[in-house]
């Protein structure tokens, strides 16, 4: 290949594995406009979050399989073929539940194009330039979550959320043609003759019920409908079926026996844990500013942005300390502490915290995302042979899809009680015999009053006034809640890292090429 083809497949790879990235969080900002568009809740929008991650977390343990069965070239293709359909579809939508159907089909599309492309620029790099294939590509993964609140903000102001969608369009024909003519099969396939076909569709529908479950168990009073009873009964006996079937089988699509190697097991719960870190911050963060604290989409994703910039240099420094022989446990611990004050310190905000604070605190969590990416890869697969290395780092992966979709549902039932219990504590104050609410509501009845409203009317309007502030003081109380919960599961998993704290200094250094 041409050193001009090269660069242009390089950069076409990469522009691809952006593109998908930017849509995990373009989204996020235009929450608020998609609910109100559609006539959804928040907890119906939020499928549109978790429908593209769990997509994600069914399709990135089968690549290996799907690239050696289809051919690298027509799997790669046809996935951003499939992406690009979707999104135009996606902005296409006129409902909730449409909207969601081709996020999903969206997600199975993008699922691949971190991975492949992950491989494609490693590929293209010699044996003794990895490293700066690893470093080239990491700040390419950083730029989608970089620029996707900022642009998906911007869009969403300016023009309309579709559009956030459309321009994925002009991106995905590019890339098809691109690949089209210069992307190449890989010289070693090994092609899968049995396919694990009950392994796929027990995750899927474990999977998938489970979400549904963790979605609507809420909203419907959990096991009160008799749905949500059912599908938790199909959830607990497809995964459980499917843990045993991954482990018996000989060709799973899931390799879950190198689950034996401790390391490993202890990553993927690290970074499921990293995963609802990563995901429900970047939802939780939008929401709060714009539904409470009165931001622009547009300012809500430039609180997003100082941060993700620190990060591409706090990623460099990482891929330098580990190959200098930092125990990348150690970045790990650094990194999750970040992740802790992140949390701690956004769960102490109020109604009138200025701009700069909740940026400043986005930044200890940009700096956690840069300190855990490629550590937590790595300590994956530290223990692994080389033919276990990518079931290990497709495992990982898939967690932190997990991880990021289970995350969002828990926050949404747990935020939706705090309201509940916040609600409830409010109310007891506001008495006759209390004189801060008698004062208040009688100031409120006399503003009104003073407008031409009878004192009966101006009553009413001032309760009125009193049950909004309520409602957003409580709704706020239990965002903030939602961030401390967060940081207390990365707590309480992070005694875990004292059982793979020490390496063996005899095994050389891994550092995964299709982790993302």
């Amino acid at each position: 290949m041409s050193p001009v083809k090269r660069q242009i497949l390089l950069i076409t790879v990469i522009a691809a594995a952006i593109m998908e990235l930017i849509d995990t969080s373009i989204v996020n900002v235009a929450l608020n406009y998609m609910s109100g568009n559609l006539g959804a809740t928040l907890e119906d929008i939020s499928w549109v979050i978790t429908s593209y991650a769990i997509a994600n977390v069914i399709v990135i343990p089968m690549t290996s399989f799907l690239v050696n069965n289809l051919g690298r070239r027509n799997y790669y293709i046809g996935s951003i073929i499939l992406f690009t359909f979707c999104s135009f579809m996606c902005g296409n939508a006129s409902g909730i539940w449409e909207l969601v159907a081709f996020r999903f089909l969206q997600g199975l599309g993008g699922g691949a194009l971190l991975s492949v492309s992950a491989t494609v620029v490693y590929e293209l790099f010699p044996k003794e330039k990895q490293a700066t294939a690893s470093a080239l590509f990491g700040i390419g993964v950083f730029i989608g979550p970089t620029i996707g609140p900022t642009l998906g903000g911007y869009i969403t102001e300016n023009y309309s959320w579709p559009w956030i969608f459309y321009i994925n369009i002009p991106i995905g024909v590019a890339a098809a043609i691109s690949c089209f003519f210069l992307l190449y099969e890989p010289l070693i396939k090994q092609k899968i003759k049995h396919v694990d076909w009950i392994g796929i569709f027990l995750l899927i529908i474990g999977i998938g019920s489970l979400q549904v479950v963790l979605e609507r168990g809420q909203t419907d009073d959990w096991f009160a409908a008799g749905y949500i009873v059912f599908l938790t009964v199909v959830a607990a006996l497809s995964l459980t079926a499917f843990i045993i079937w991954e482990l018996y089988t000989e060709n799973p699509v899931v390799n879950l026996r190198i689950l034996r190697f401790r390391s490993l097991s202890i990553a993927a719960v690290l970074t499921f844990i990293t995963g609802m870190g990563m995901y429900t911050s970047i939802y939780l963060t939008p929401v709060v500013a714009q539904r409470l604290l009165g931001f622009t989409p547009t300012q809500s994703g430039l609180l997003l942005l100082p941060g993700s910039i620190v990060a591409v240099l706090a990623l460099v420094l990482t891929g330098k300390l580990l190959q200098k022989g930092v125990s990348a446990a150690l970045i790990v611990f650094f990194g999750f502490l970040c992740f802790i004050y992140f949390n701690w310190s956004m769960s102490r905000i109020n109604l009138e915290t200025p701009a700069i604070e909740i940026t400043l605190n986005l930044i200890f969590r940009a700096i956690g995302m840069a300190l855990l990416t490629v550590p937590l890869g790595t300590l994956a697969v530290s223990s692994l042979e080389a033919k276990d290395m990518p079931q290990g780092t497709a495992l990982n992966n898939m967690m932190r899809q997990l991880g990021g979709s289970f995350g969002i549902s828990i926050i949404n039932t747990y935020v939706a009680r705090r309201i509940v219990s916040h609600r409830i504590d409010l109310i007891t104050h506001i008495t006759a015999d209390n004189p801060v609410s008698i004062s208040r509501i009688s100031n409120y009845t006399g503003a009104f009053q003073q407008k031409g409203f009878s004192f009966l009317d101006a009553k009413q309007k001032a309760m009125q006034l009193i049950e909004n502030v309520v409602i957003k003081q409580s709704s706020f109380s239990s965002y903030l809640d939602g961030y401390f919960l967060i940081g207390l599961f990365f707590a309480i998993v992070l005694p875990l890292l004292l059982f793979v704290a020490k390496r063996d200094k005899k095994k050389p250094l891994v550092i995964p090429s299709s982790d993302h």
